[in-house]
């Protein structure tokens, strides 16, 4: 699967295996594939990538098709439907940009794969607001971080090297302290600094952190707690805690929304807000929301520029209508006519469905059951260019071509099904 015009080239790239959107990866093809500043996660994504048995015939009912018959095809089953589902949705800023077009055309629901984290996270900010960093001001001003229910690095494996013991910013600051509260126990004691500071790790369950973390702001608002032991941690090492946030420079909490699987985890993240909000009437403090991947933070931020709304939103006459519980994927699933599911950044498989199914993205998409359309198309950030919100949503950074295929885009084949449909109304 290699390029012959670029076999002894070093490519540099961002990598969107991730949040944090590396743009400083540098990958060489020849003889085989490697990657210069690039982690565990985002080998697995290349490698993936540049290996990945390509095909370019897209499927009707599982028999091959040219692209022009199965983009008919997907514009049909549109057409024929009242209440389509556009799930999935791993993509980046421009094909969702075309998914948003053609949803609107199409009276369609939005979600994305990921949304149940993010709506744990958009409740939260609905309902009063927070107060977040970028990843710049964490490089540059953190002194302490306090991550919960997270190790952080198994999901954004970089974050350490580049913004935690990275000694290239804009202040002379220590390095920051390191603190874990009910992350898993041996990912988070790895994470030692290059000068051997070792992290803070408190043990606890998932489940009981809504506990602790109420005890925490207890504690943080002048409260006595009367016992020794909160959740199995002592009350000491609590209030340890708090005085260590009270007296940072610039503290960070970090938590991730897909890693608090606890009924009704809006409440968590609502109390950790509320711990910075505190923190904020003497010192100074800020939240730091790990996303989830294939593209959620691009999605929603297109989404909401566009339409006034993030993902589980629905158009209806032209008019956005958002709903974080109908409008989720497993509620429509119920109702929907039919399905467009979308992923090309991994080959995640579509759910099952009664509904009349239509797949775009990722050529290795495996099926249970043969969707009625199959269009695959490029990998973004390999097969063809791209653009990506990082997660702090700051900034956008562009995804490079990196080999030449004969995949259309996601936004060429979705403007190709709108066309159909825009060309069938005039008829």
């Amino acid at each position: 699967m290699k390029n012959p015009d670029r076999n002894a080239a070093r490519l540099s790239a961002t990598c969107p295996a991730c949040g944090l959107l590396c743009d400083d990866v540098t990958l060489s093809i020849d003889p085989a594939l490697s990657m210069q500043n690039g982690c565990a996660k985002g080998v697995q994504f290349f490698e993936h990538a540049f290996n990945t048995s390509i095909s370019t015939t897209p499927l009707l009912a599982g028999k091959p098709a040219d692209l022009e018959s199965a983009v008919s095809a997907a514009a049909d089953i549109l057409s024929n439907s009242k209440q389509p589902l556009f799930a999935g949705l791993g993509t980046e800023v421009k094909g969702m940009r075309a998914l948003l077009s053609l949803a609107e055309k199409t009276d369609a629901t939005l979600d994305h794969m990921h949304s149940e984290a993010t709506v744990s996270n958009m409740r939260t900010m609905q309902n009063s607001g927070w107060l977040t960093t970028t990843l710049a001001e964490i490089k540059n001003r953190a002194d302490v971080i306090l991550a919960i229910g997270t190790d952080i690095s198994s999901s954004h494996p970089r974050f350490f090297e580049k913004l935690v013991w990275n000694t290239d910013n804009l202040f002379d600051k220590p390095t920051p302290e390191l603190v874990f509260l009910g992350a898993p126990a041996d990912n988070a004691k790895a994470n030692i600094a290059p000068d051997g500071k070792q992290p803070t790790v408190i043990a606890a369950e998932t489940r009981q952190l809504p506990e602790i973390v109420n005890a925490l702001n207890a504690l943080l608002n002048g409260k006595k707690i009367h016992a020794d032991h909160i959740a199995g941690i002592a009350a000491s090492t609590l209030s340890m805690l708090v005085e260590k946030l009270k007296t940072a420079k610039y503290a960070v909490i970090v938590w991730s929304a897909s890693a608090l699987k606890i009924p009704h985890a809006e409440l968590t993240i609502q109390s950790i807000v509320q711990l910075i909000n505190k923190l904020n009437e003497n010192s100074r403090a800020a939240g730091l929301p790990l996303n989830s991947g294939d593209g959620d933070s691009s999605v929603n931020n297109t989404s909401t520029w566009l339409s006034g709304y993030p993902t589980r939103s629905r158009f209806r006459n032209g008019i956005t209508e958002y709903d974080t519980y109908h409008y989720s994927t497993a509620k429509q699933l119920t109702h929907c006519d039919a399905l467009l599911w979308v992923s090309t950044f991994n080959p995640q498989p579509a759910p099952d469905t009664q509904a009349p199914t239509i797949v775009i993205g990722h050529p290795d998409i495996k099926f249970a059951h043969a969707p009625e359309v199959f269009i695959p198309v490029g990998i973004p950030g390999v097969n063809h260019n791209g653009q990506m919100f990082r997660m702090d949503s700051s900034i956008t950074l562009p995804l490079k071509k990196l080999r030449d295929s004969n995949l259309p885009t996601l936004s060429e084949v979705i403007a190709s099904i709108e066309a159909k449909l825009v060309n069938e109304n005039k008829a």
